[in-house]
């Protein structure tokens, strides 16, 4: 096997030093032409390929990003994790992703492991056990030590850092003023995510509209189930109302779920039941009737998110750290009534 060609070897051979090396393969105007070019031909010549941890020695830099979804069987994830791959890759850096299954303990396993020299920072939505037990600790550590980290979509006040977020509480609101201008009069919330941030904002706006129609708020069609609850048994007592004329679905399973249900219960969509959830995943758009959603710009999320810590890793001044509210889009579909 042929050695690995390093910038150790290469400055032995010119008898320079490592770093002279390095400024010479990245064509720095410190060193003279006649000397760049001599490494630069050595270099190509046997192959030379710049080892990322030995740079990152010179540099303190690794020009990795590390980032840690806590689901990625979650459309909205997925499409956050295109824009930041596209984003890094596009600005020179690559990634190392991680899934904390919504785990408090993988989170912070995770976050352990990459901190100490592996990466330059965080892009990071919080695990819901996380949030549930409210202890953030191993984010405060991290930026503390030096780490940056920008947090998406679920966040924490407590946690001093950039953020990008989605207006949850003004998407709720808009989506349930929609219901009630196409002519609904009874209303139903559905959550499975009443443990997280963006799902307590999303109630809170739904109820905001219902109180700016001067619609009384039915607390018991607010119907908000865990992970060990049966969804289909919930459902079925709620639709057994037959004065709910819409469905108001704080993620995309839940809606389907709640679709499949209503189809087998005769109900016609939109006419007896309209439908819209969060998030605009592929799903939503291909079943029959395909469902009206509220887009919450994943990809665009993930961009802004890697723009926020690229700027934040490579500025030479310390700055204030800013929160980026993206607005959320409407999506019209069958499963609402068109505005008369």
């Amino acid at each position: 096997m042929i050695p690995k060609i390093t910038l150790k070897k290469i400055a032995a051979e010119f008898n320079v030093s490592i770093a002279t090396v390095s400024k010479a393969l990245n064509d720095s105007h410190e060193i003279s032409a006649k000397t760049k070019d001599k490494i630069q031909e050595f270099a190509k010549k046997h192959h030379y390929k710049p080892n990322k941890v030995a740079l990152s020695l010179l540099n303190k830099k690794t020009k990795t990003l590390g980032v840690i979804i806590p689901n990625i069987m979650n459309s909205f994830f997925t499409e956050v994790f295109v824009g930041i791959e596209e984003k890094a890759t596009e600005l020179g850096y690559s990634l190392i992703s991680c899934i904390s299954n919504e785990s408090y303990e993988k989170e912070v396993n995770t976050v352990e492991l990459l901190k100490s020299g592996t990466i330059d920072g965080f892009i990071i939505s919080i695990a819901e056990e996380t949030q549930v037990n409210k202890n953030f600790t191993h984010f405060i550590d991290a930026i503390n030590e030096g780490v940056p980290i920008v947090l998406f979509d679920r966040v924490a006040d407590s946690i001093e850092c950039d953020k990008v977020i989605v207006n949850d509480f003004e998407g709720a609101r808009h989506a349930t003023e929609h219901l009630i201008k196409t002519g609904c009069k009874k209303i139903a919330l559905v959550s499975i995510i009443d443990n997280l941030s963006v799902g307590k904002l999303r109630v809170d706006g739904y109820r905001m509209a219902l109180n700016n129609h001067s619609i009384s708020i039915d607390e018991k069609i607010i119907v908000r189930l865990n992970k060990k609850e049966d969804f289909e048994t919930s459902m079925k007592i709620i639709l057994d109302n037959k004065s709910i004329d819409a469905l108001l679905c704080l993620e995309e399973n839940s809606a389907l779920e709640s679709l499949k249900l209503i189809k087998a219960m005769n109900y016609k969509i939109p006419e007896d039941m309209s439908i819209i959830c969060f998030t605009n995943g592929k799903l939503p758009q291909y079943v029959s009737p395909a469902i009206t959603t509220i887009s919450q710009h994943g990809k665009y999320i993930g961009e802004t998110a890697t723009k926020m810590l690229i700027s934040r890793i490579e500025s030479k001044e310390e700055t204030d750290f800013s929160t980026t509210i993206i607005k959320t889009s409407l999506i019209e579909r069958e499963t609402t009534k068109r505005l008369k």
